[in-house]
């Protein structure tokens, strides 16, 4: 259930014409009270006998007894309460009783107390209704409306848990703008599949990801067609941004323009400037892991996996505020990778970017400039192109898309944490999201991989099966039994044949990373191991028919150690793929 507090305004009957009228798209069937402050209040909608002018007379007794000094200027009070999509129907007598409750609980007409202001409540619609009060007490006095909207949603989560609806999370403060109705309506009646300022919210969010500079950050927002207005200072100095779709007009025919706070509280000009002055020139994309070109989609995705890794143990164990500098971008992560995937892989990650959105934002000011790594990772992947979701491309997604879904968890659990549930709940929806990405894309490398596990000699696959034995007997048995197995041994012959100690890439693996909660350890190491060992996210590291040399024999990993030349954080847990 979803109580929202309107702007305050001056004119009681407009209000009114609106409840009682048909509505712009005429979406309003049968409006009617269905509770009010007096039981006998007028109900222009069933007694044809009834007018607007009559309850809004009614409504505004109590002001007009005012002398005109003493009357507020903004008298009218609007507050709307909508059912959850999911949420049963529920009658009139179940509306006017909600009504009721909301009036008591922000202090319009407290219960039990003649005295209070006079309101109506009116539907038009099986999901929600109106509720309009006048801000004068039959006393004379102003009611008492601190934090009225915090009130309402309080009082929303008492309904929903008693009535057995949809059971919500309470809002901060720092969620999207949600589009009004008259926006919906238009996304409708011109065929879109989301509003406007929907589409525009995603298309800043995608032009500002790695953006370095205002000029990077515009000629993005041009480059994708959006109209552009920049707001300046007599001197000259930019202020602000609007943004418009070309297509979509008002009544006039003229752009509809959205500024960037409106779009989302971090789309604000000087929100986005805080990300630019914390970039350093001194980051590179010269890291060629594996045997990609440095600036190949594959290669970013290497980078994206590294910089996704290191930034889990600091979301789990690192200052508040260097954490949420890391969750924000994180969501620049996920827009990067959303806008560069391939076919197969895209609706699903651009969805998972979509949900993290609300999760990238709380009261916990980020600060910026610890999160310039996961930034370059986000740069990298736009200037690295399109991946086409085959062979070192389609593996290297798979294994960032594998760090990331541990990222994400991550965060939903520091939001959890914290007590931020609507961030809590959007980061696990992501989650959801990133696992059905995954299992696209890591399907053929990771087949790729078992079908050279299969062909690996009989010896080979018994040493490898005595080495994980070893090293992890706790897992050994359930690893073995996993479709994955073979992967994993192609994976430890390739890590061997490269020079590093296969036992210590294991126990590191799992030391330094949860995996109880995995329904595929194998699949998990397979890509915790290919990335430590610098090994490329694909296949092509050993050849077909070479027989490897014994994994116990290679000289151990200390002496092989990555670019970064750092051990990586505790794992979050909650992996489920």
């Amino acid at each position: 259930m979803i109580p929202r507090v309107h702007k305050r305004g001056s004119n009681t009957f407009g209000l009114l014409n609106y409840l009682y009228g048909k509505g712009t798209h005429e979406e309003h069937v049968d409006p009617h009270l269905v509770a009010a402050w007096d039981s006998f209040a007028p109900d222009p909608g069933r007694d044809p006998q009834a007018t607007k002018r009559q309850l809004q007379q009614l409504l505004d007794q109590p002001v007009q007894a005012l002398a005109e000094s003493r009357r507020p200027a903004k008298h009218v009070w609007h507050l709307s309460v909508r059912a959850a999509p999911d949420d049963p129907v529920l009658s009139d007598e179940q509306w006017g009783e909600i009504a009721r409750r909301m009036v008591a609980a922000t202090g319009i007409a407290p219960a039990a107390d003649e005295a209070g202001c006079r309101w109506a409540a009116v539907r038009h619609a099986d999901d929600h209704i109106h509720i309009i009060a006048t801000l004068v007490r039959e006393d004379g006095r102003r009611p008492r409306l601190n934090n009225d909207a915090k009130r309402s949603q309080a009082e929303a989560r008492l309904i929903e848990a008693e009535y057995g609806l949809k059971q919500l999370s309470a809002g901060d403060g720092t969620a999207a703008q949600r589009p009004t109705s008259a926006e919906r309506h238009k996304a409708q009646r011109q065929g879109r599949e989301r509003t406007a300022r929907e589409e525009l919210r995603e298309s800043v969010r995608r032009a500002v990801t790695g953006a370095r500079s205002e000029e990077e950050f515009f000629d993005r927002l041009a480059a994708v067609g959006l109209l552009i207005r920049k707001r300046e200072a007599p001197s000259g100095d930019l202020l602000g941004y609007k943004v418009a779709l070309p297509d979509d007009r008002n009544k006039d025919g003229e752009p509809v323009f959205y500024p960037g706070a409106r779009l989302a509280p971090d789309l604000s000009l000087p929100r986005i400037r805080e990300r630019w002055s914390a970039d350093s020139d001194q980051i590179s994309s010269t890291d060629t892991r594996g045997s990609a070109s440095p600036n190949s989609p594959s290669a970013a995705r290497h980078r994206t996996a590294t910089a996704a890794w290191v930034a889990i143990g600091v979301v789990k164990h690192g200052d508040d505020a260097v954490a949420a500098a890391y969750i924000a971008a994180t969501g620049e992560v996920l827009d990067a990778l959303a806008k560069t995937s391939a076919a197969h892989t895209r609706s699903e990650l651009r969805d998972a970017a979509f949900a993290f959105e609300r999760a990238s934002r709380s009261h916990v000011r980020a600060v910026r400039g610890h999160d310039r790594a996961l930034r370059q990772a986000a740069r990298d992947l736009v200037h690295g192109g399109p991946a086409f979701g085959r062979g070192e491309d389609g593996a290297s997604t798979a294994m960032a898309i594998d760090m990331l879904f541990f990222l994400v968890t991550a965060a939903a659990h520091w939001h959890a944490r914290k007590g931020h549930a609507q961030q809590a709940e959007a980061a696990a929806r992501a989650a959801e999201h990133l696992r059905n990405a995954y299992q696209s894309a890591a399907s053929q490398p990771l087949g790729v991989l078992y079908q050279r596990g299969r062909r690996l000699s009989r010896p080979v696959l018994q040493r490898q099966t005595v080495l994980l034995r070893e090293t992890l007997p706790s897992l050994a048995e359930q690893i073995l039994a996993e479709p994955g197995w073979y992967a994993l041994a192609a994976t430890i012959a390739e890590a061997g044949a490269a020079g590093h100690d296969p036992a210590a890439l294991l126990s590191e693996a799992v030391e330094s990373r949860e995996l109880g909660t995995a329904d595929s350890v194998s699949d998990v190491l397979v890509w915790r191991l290919r990335r430590r060992a610098d090994l490329p996210a694909d296949a092509t590291g050993i050849p077909k028919n070479r027989t490897v040399k014994n994994p116990a024999t290679v000289h151990p990993a200390a002496a092989r150690t990555t670019t970064s030349g750092r051990r990586f954080g505790e794992e979050a847990p909650g992996n489920t793929r």
